[in-house]
């Protein structure tokens, strides 16, 4: 006999999409930690919240350093430059978005129970579809 189950599957586009409409932040999960390979990222609501503790991390696209406090995150300015400014990308403007994709991010976690917390996440376990 097969066995089956049913799986709450979200795109990575939707939870992408939802962040940044919800936080008004550049946000992609995919080019978290270095960007992530096509797979599915199995998540909790609400989740054990880990969260980063650092506040900063070096104003370096594609630096060695990722990943910052949820707080951290919430307070910076999206639209604050960066302070080497790449004037081969766009004024900076390009390099700053990546910057917040790659390197200024909070934890999923962070994110999923803030989510939660404010109703536009239901409590379950889902799976996010990371595909491009």
């Amino acid at each position: 006999m097969i066995r089956t189950r049913t799986e709450v599957v979200i795109s990575v586009q939707d939870w992408d999409s939802l962040v940044e409409e919800t936080y008004g932040r550049p946000y992609c999960l995919q080019q978290q930690d270095g960007c992530k390979e096509r797979q599915r990222v199995y998540i909790q609501v609400p989740s054990d919240a880990d969260d980063f503790e650092q506040e900063s991390v070096p104003e370096i696209v594609n630096g060695d350093e990722m990943g910052v406090s949820f707080q951290s995150w919430l307070i910076r300015d999206p639209n604050q430059l960066l302070n080497e400014l790449r004037p081969d990308w766009d004024n900076g403007k390009d390099s700053l978005r990546l910057w917040w994709l790659r390197n200024f991010y909070p934890t999923i976690e962070s994110v999923i129970n803030d989510l939660y917390t404010e109703g536009l996440i239901e409590a379950g376990d889902y799976s996010i579809d990371i595909d491009w």
